[in-house]
């Protein structure tokens, strides 16, 4: 046993002479040498960092813990400038109301079956999609609200997806056979006359209102597209009007495309030129020379207030396009107004091109190619052509014919 000599002083110094306040002491604990500390263990070797896609070639190491990379903060933070384009990104105005409510309805069934909603197991996934096939949901609205849940869950822990497509398929087929698509009317020649008959060219509505029926019409424009454009968009000469759509539905990347819109001169009241003209010329009297093309307006034809408006700011929203063409289409009478809304416009223009033996697919913006295309205009056109009931009116005709 070692302990302290002579007035606290550690064996081992001559006693009598004072121990320096700068000399080094050691704490030290002396065993006996049939027990000696124990040694400390070599570092277990890393551990292999592979998986089932792992692809080796002959003579490579397997790749381990050492290999990765070692991250400081440096490699986890962005810059302010950063920061503010992440969180302004967004989807498509529609797109993300949707999510929020489909998310947002998800989050409340979860609650009330006591169910974890984020992250959320499969099975919770796959009994959620059931839920809805059994309120009997369009089976598109489904897939839609299948894919709101799933990208709300972080990337790494997203549920299986291919038991709840698998019952999303059958029942499909099943809600294929009971319900039938019923899509918005196509606004025809006669329709759009109609409607834009009712717009008064004495006043700032009118003018705005038969400007976007004309040009959403001839240029095949989806709802979102008409109120995206801007006046720089648009250039106006005597022959007709190109039309810029800086962004569509087969244009996520933002490439842009040209449209071009004919003129219309037999009747300058239904001519596309004509018509956004005289609109550009009320926007100038109102003081705009730039910004949004289509404007909210009053009652009394002044620009709306669009202070406490969204984030869109002066450009309107698709639903407020959708209330305008709704508008018209009750001004004029039409028997089916409740049922018509702005994709009627783009539907009308397409179908009068095929059936004139033309093909929408460049002025619509649709790819090359589109199934759709094909299958509800250029089809439905030569359905129509080739009815064998028109061949029996011909024949009907040439036979009252005298000889």
């Amino acid at each position: 046993m070692v302990c302290g000599g002579e007035h606290g002083k550690p064996d081992g110094l001559p006693r009598g002479k004072p121990v320096s306040e700068d000399a080094e002491v050691v704490d030290a604990e002396l065993v006996d040498d049939d027990h000696l500390p124990a040694v400390r263990p070599d570092p277990a070797p890393a551990r292999p960092v592979v998986d089932r896609h792992t692809i080796l070639y002959p003579g490579q190491q397997l790749p381990t813990e050492a290999d990765q990379p070692r991250y400081t903060e440096r490699d986890l933070y962005v810059s302010a400038e950063t920061q503010e384009r992440l969180e302004n990104q967004s989807a498509p105005a529609n797109t993300d109301r949707n999510y929020k409510s489909q998310r947002g309805k998800f989050e409340r069934w979860c609650a009330e079956q006591g169910r974890v909603p984020n992250p959320c197991t499969t099975a919770t996934y796959v009994e959620y999609v059931a839920h809805l096939i059994r309120e009997g949901r369009a089976p598109n609205a489904i897939s839609a609200a299948m894919s709101a849940v799933r990208t709300m869950q972080p990337e790494d822990k997203r549920p299986g997806t291919k038991q709840a497509r698998g019952m999303l398929n059958e029942y499909r087929k099943q809600w294929g056979k009971r319900n039938r698509v019923r899509k918005a009317p196509a606004i025809t020649n006669a329709m759009i006359r109609a409607m834009v008959d009712t717009c008064d060219l004495h006043h700032p509505t009118g003018l705005r209102d038969r400007c976007a029926l004309l040009i959403g019409r001839k240029a095949l424009n989806r709802r979102i597209e008409l109120a995206d454009l801007s006046i720089a968009d648009v250039e106006v000469d005597d022959d007709g009007i190109a039309e810029w759509v800086g962004h569509s539905k087969t244009d996520q990347e933002s490439r842009g495309e040209e449209t071009y819109i004919p003129a219309d001169p037999d009747d300058p009241r239904y001519d596309p030129v004509t018509a956004v003209r005289d609109w550009l010329d009320c926007l100038h009297h109102l003081g705009i020379h730039e910004g949004a093309l289509l404007r909210a307006l009053t009652s009394a034809g002044t620009l709306q207030n669009r202070v406490t408006a969204t984030k869109r700011g002066d450009y309107v929203t698709g639903d407020a396009i959708n209330d305008w063409v709704r508008g018209r289409a009750h001004k004029a009478g039409l028997s089916n107004w409740q049922k018509i809304t702005a994709h009627g416009l783009r539907r009308g223009g397409a179908q009068e091109i095929a059936d004139a033996g033309g093909d929408p697919t460049k002025q619509g913006r649709w790819k090359p190619g589109s199934s759709v295309v094909k299958r509800e205009y250029l089809d439905r056109a030569q359905s129509r052509a080739e009815n064998p009931w028109l061949q029996v009116q011909a024949r009907r005709k040439a036979s009252q014919e005298p000889e």
